[in-house]
């Protein structure tokens, strides 16, 4: 069977829409590495700081904590509620279509 033109047109677009959903997936993957990077980085230095400072006082480990929260919830968003937010937003969008029609 020949696919028509509308056909390959449609194929097209679909497959730029799943490359652009795959490309903000890693995008949002990426800033997440880059947060981690940081949070590690950040957190050697605070704890290097901190144990040739004042070795008996252990402060370094309440931004290493504060921060550690946060980190885990932005990775949680990245790897884990993306299906939960994407079907609550196809949901949405089947709503918001038939409230307009």
């Amino acid at each position: 069977m020949r696919k028509t033109m509308m056909d390959q047109q449609m194929e097209r677009q679909i497959d730029r829409q799943k490359y652009e959903e795959i490309r903000q997936r890693v995008k949002r993957m990426s800033v997440f590495y880059q947060h981690l990077i940081v949070y590690v980085l950040v957190n050697a230095g605070l704890a290097v700081i901190n144990l040739t400072s004042n070795p008996n006082d252990l402060w370094f480990v309440y931004p290493l904590f504060g921060w550690g929260v946060g980190l885990a919830a932005h990775g949680a968003s990245v790897f884990f509620a993306e299906g939960f937010t994407k079907s609550w937003e196809e949901r949405k969008i089947r709503e918001l279509m038939e409230k307009e029609r």
